[in-house]
């Protein structure tokens, strides 16, 4: 599959570029796309990248029924001097084919799908804003397609890359926020999806999100499924705690997905001698880390924010300010340390950024 040549048809019709203070998140879309096909007994088959716009599915396509889906999100960035730089895109690739592999799709050629969102992106590299702190976000995804009703693994799917240009997740400079930590509503269990980056995850927390909304907070923060006592993630992302001198973070067992910053944040920590443990953690042990003073900060990770500050945890009625309510040291060091590796303004000891062009 990876000697297969990238068909490209460019657009007739360039859309205009939106401003970067217009941007947001997720709202805009460039003017291509790439796609490929899988079909049994042909494997993945004419890689292309082809105009943006809509895609036509037959009704009894398994991805509406059945929810057989995997997706991805990562992003690049433009350095001061010009050059764009991709953020950890093969550890991306490395995860979506994790996820294929519980969803039961097959997997794809990881070297042939980074060579086509690379060519994606040289193709519509003028929509990589410049303004400070705004990016490029990638969003590959795989859907089932075989036009069957039935309970059983697609034989048709569409693998599909687009890229939306983003703003500043931190206009206003990075704050704190309001978390609601949820004792009723379940996202995951361990043996279920809860490791697959795939839509039924995130549905499933929509409901209590909107709950939290409603109340003030920005976030939920997620309990285990069987005890409902031990913290898994904070919305769509990693959750970690400062307690004392330790960063702790729950062990990846299955039911929380294994965040690409997540491990980035892990990875820096432990190169500044922070001790760092993951672990079981329950709301318990917080709260009672909160009355003795040793919670000194909380924040959560994600290739969005890469780093969002709590500020406050609201658990069973009761409202708990996290480092009197600012952002706490280490939430700051990792989000300078990974922005300027991100953006090409600090040296990058990890090889995490991939130049678009191959520039050094």
């Amino acid at each position: 599959m990876g000697a297969y040549e990238i068909e490209i048809e460019r657009t007739s019709s360039p859309k205009e570029k939106p401003q970067g203070e217009a941007l947001g998140f997720g709202r805009f879309f460039t003017d291509h796309m790439f796609l490929m096909d899988y079909d049994a007994g042909e494997g993945w088959h004419h890689p292309r990248i082809v105009p943006y716009g809509p895609i036509a599915l037959d009704p009894a396509a398994k991805a509406f029924h059945y929810a057989q889906t995997a997706f991805e999100g990562l992003k690049a960035y433009r350095t001061d001097e010009g050059r764009i730089l991709l953020f950890r895109p093969r550890s991306n690739l490395a995860r979506l084919n994790r996820s294929n592999e519980r969803l039961s799709i097959p997997p794809i050629d990881e070297e042939l799908a980074l060579r086509a969102l690379k060519e994606l992106v040289r193709l519509d590299r003028d929509w990589v804003p410049s303004e400070p702190g705004t990016s490029l976000y990638i969003r590959p995804f795989i859907i089932a397609t075989e036009p069957a009703l039935g309970v059983s693994p697609s034989r048709q799917y569409r693998f599909v890359v687009i890229l939306s240009p983003v703003g500043a997740y931190y206009a206003q400079g990075i704050r704190p926020v309001s978390i609601h930590v949820e004792p009723d509503y379940v996202r995951a269990v361990r043996g279920g999806l809860g490791a697959a980056k795939t839509g039924g995850n995130y549905a499933s927390g929509l409901r209590a999100q909107e709950g939290a909304a409603e109340a003030g907070h920005a976030q939920v923060l997620w309990l285990d499924g069987v005890h409902r006592r031990y913290i898994e993630e904070v919305g769509s992302m990693n959750v970690f705690f400062r307690i004392g001198d330790a960063a702790v973070t729950p062990a990846l067992g299955g039911s929380i997905l294994a965040g690409v910053t997540r491990d980035s944040a892990i990875r820096l920590l432990r190169s500044w001698d922070v001790p760092v443990e993951e672990r079981a953690i329950s709301i318990d042990e917080i709260v009672e880390a909160h009355e003795s003073g040793g919670l000194k900060e909380a924040f959560g990770t994600g290739t969005a924010a890469v780093v969002s500050p709590i500020g406050e945890l609201h658990w069973r009625g009761e409202r708990r300010v996290v480092g009197g309510g600012e952002t706490g040291e280490l939430c700051r060091r990792i989000y300078g340390s990974l922005t300027a590796i991100q953006y090409g303004r600090a040296p990058d000891p990890f090889g995490w950024t991939e130049p678009l062009d191959g520039q050094p």
